[in-house]
């Protein structure tokens, strides 16, 4: 598995400001929906347009957080979003990352109006911190994919902090009862744990970011290597890269290019196409600076 990095180009909405903090991507309509982790809307990338989709409804009256403004810990921090079939039409299921209960939200994005509904999923991730063999505030779960009537749910890691990177399988039909409130009494089991190594850089873990479910069943991840103490707070990124996943066994880890020596810390991954020889991908970074535009890498994937 051989990873190029096409183009790298900066993520800004139509009215100048700064896409923040890109967690995740997902086809959305005739664009792409990219989630920001710090903020109560996603950006709807479409041909010429990048608007501003609202995902969850202000906390404590803010849309925006951030350490320097002291709300960093009010934030949904929306790390995973999966498209999903509806009757009738289709969506993007955003999902908190764990760790404190204001992070225990889903969010279902629906076309063609972009409308949303959020609902707490508190007994489901305290079944995955169970699941995993962990406790509540240590989840991070940062990427999910379909694979059937399963969401993969994985758990970026954190060996410095005793945390393994892994995935659980939930029911997804179950999920989605649950989040659009046709049964708010639903109950979504979660099970088949599995844990990975995805090797390290400069001796710090490689831990998955995203997930992506392929054609023939096998799951890409992104993944960074993060120096941190915790599931909670930034640290200096040392390397990122793909891996690929096929059940428990990982199959390839390909290092991801940085142009001009700069580190991308990839935390959104889609699949755009397939050749013949492998995929075309897309992938936004997070720098952890709200100032700074989030990137959409173009990647390039052989087999």
């Amino acid at each position: 598995m051989r990873l190029t990095v096409e183009s790298v180009s900066s993520l800004v909405f139509d009215d100048g400001t700064p896409v923040r903090a890109a967690s995740a991507i997902a086809a959305f309509g005739d664009g792409w929906l990219v989630v920001q982790d710090d903020a109560t809307h996603a950006a709807w990338c479409r041909p010429g347009s990048i608007r501003p989709v609202r995902v969850v409804d202000p906390v404590d009256g803010l849309e925006e957080f951030s350490a320097a403004a002291g709300t960093k810990h009010l934030k949904p921090d929306f790390e995973a979003a999966c498209p999903v079939s509806l009757p009738g039409t289709g969506g993007v299921l955003l999902l908190g990352s764990g760790s404190t209960s204001g992070r225990m939200r889903a969010s279902l994005v629906t076309l063609p109006a972009a409308t949303f509904a959020v609902a707490g999923l508190e007994p489901v991730y305290r079944d995955v911190a169970a699941a995993l063999g962990l406790r509540r505030e240590q989840l991070n779960l940062e990427g999910a994919c379909a694979i059937g009537d399963r969401l993969r749910w994985f758990q970026r890691g954190n060996l410095a902090a005793g945390t393994p990177t892994a995935s659980v399988d939930v029911d997804l039909a179950a999920l989605l009862t649950l989040v659009t409130g046709a049964d708010p009494a639903a109950r979504v089991t979660v099970g088949h744990p599995r844990f990975y190594d995805l090797g390290a850089v400069g001796g710090v873990a490689l831990a998955v970011t995203d997930a992506v479910a392929l054609a023939d069943g096998r799951v890409l991840v992104s993944a960074a290597a993060e120096d941190t103490p915790n599931a909670v707070d930034d640290g200096p990124v040392v390397g990122a890269a793909l891996a690929l996943l096929d059940d428990r066994e990982v199959l390839a880890v390909a290092a991801l290019p940085a142009p001009a020596g700069e580190i991308h810390k990839v935390e959104g991954l889609a699949v755009r196409a397939t050749t013949a020889d492998g995929l075309r991908l897309l992938a936004v970074s997070d720098d952890d600076d709200p100032a700074v535009a989030s990137r959409q890498l173009a990647v390039r994937l052989t087999w």
